[in-house]
């Protein structure tokens, strides 16, 4: 398990477009999320540790902040051929294990994650 530090987009920059696969095939932009007051985007992956350990917290915290308008989205980056368990099938085992209130997204070309420099897991990216 390595260490990466986060990095951080500019304060102030809009979040970049994507359009990417939820765990139903179906494909989500960023522009399918009406946020209120915020949009909290979340790089996530089934087996990083720290993820497991904080599953239920995001659920909880999803499930209270949309309440107040802010939504979430989670995005996996993941190589699955480096990571098979972080692939398609085991992100929707997990998203209906804990009941995801939010998307769980696909970013096979890594492209996302790049162009929000997400450096790690769990990585966290706000906007308003």
């Amino acid at each position: 398990m390595s260490a990466t530090l986060s990095t951080m987009l500019e304060l102030g920059t809009t979040a970049p477009f994507f359009e990417l696969p939820d765990t139903e095939g179906n494909l989500i932009s960023i522009d399918d999320i009406h946020a209120e007051k915020g949009l909290l985007i979340m790089f996530i992956c089934n087996h990083c540790p720290y993820v497991i350990h904080l599953n239920e917290a995001l659920v909880d915290f999803a499930n209270e902040y949309s309440e107040q308008g802010i939504e979430c989205i989670a995005i996996s980056s993941n190589d699955i051929e480096s990571y098979p368990q972080d692939s398609p099938k085991f992100m929707k085992e997990l998203s209906d294990k804990y009941q995801f209130p939010y998307p769980y997204l696909f970013d096979e070309s890594q492209e996302v994650a790049k162009a929000y420099k997400a450096a790690c897991t769990p990585d966290f990216f706000l906007f308003n």
